[in-house]
């Protein structure tokens, strides 16, 4: 290797150094964030795929692993998804957590949904697939007059009979504050759904 070959190559490790340097276990990158770094940061991200140090999600997305005593663990949901849509305001949950609303639902599904303001659709990140669907409204956390009335708003797509939830719900929706569970009905409660609650709340 010629003198030139050398000078030019040493600074070139220097960057890679500089890049795997930034990252911390346990965090989910954008390409973009890493760009100050390296000026050939995707050969760079490329080399520390390769290498065990990164781990790539999504076309520009990569996870740096955390390990444990049982090997890598996997993202935060919160983390991926941030990064994901560059923004924190969303809700991440299973449809399992239906199974807390007092339906008489007990299936465990496998996949996680995510209400937000700005992603429409399925996306497999990493290993996993997350439902992303445009809400315009949706609380800071899960509730269970929140849980209550999502459920209901998706009870076509619960792998329970439809007229047994129904039914249980209607039984179940008197068991709740009034006052809060009209609130998260008008706030997050399908036109169906309003009427649905409505005539039960009245009965």
């Amino acid at each position: 290797m010629t003198d030139a070959a050398v000078f030019s190559a040493e600074p070139d490790r220097g960057a890679k150094a500089q890049l795997a340097g930034a990252l911390r276990a346990g965090r989910v990158y954008r390409r973009e964030d890493l760009l100050p770094f390296s000026k050939a940061v995707d050969r760079h991200l490329r080399e520390l795929v390769d290498g065990g140090q990164l781990t790539k999600l999504a076309p520009g997305l990569y996870y740096a692993p955390r390990n444990s005593t049982f090997g890598a663990l996997p993202p935060d949901d919160g983390e991926l998804v941030a990064a994901f849509l560059r923004d924190k305001d969303f809700l991440v949950f299973s449809p399992s957590a239906y199974n807390s609303a007092g339906l008489g639902t007990t299936q465990l599904y496998n996949r996680t949904l995510v209400y937000n303001h700005k992603r429409h659709g399925v996306f497999k990140l990493g290993n996993r697939q997350f439902d992303f669907r445009m809400k315009p409204r949706f609380p800071k956390k899960l509730t269970p007059e929140f849980l209550f009335v999502d459920a209901l708003n998706n009870v076509g797509e619960l792998a329970e009979d439809k007229a047994e939830v129904l039914a249980r719900g209607r039984g179940r929706a008197a068991s709740f504050d009034r006052q809060r569970l009209q609130r998260a009905v008008e706030s997050y409660g399908t036109v169906a759904t309003k009427k649905r609650l409505a005539g039960w709340l009245d009965a």
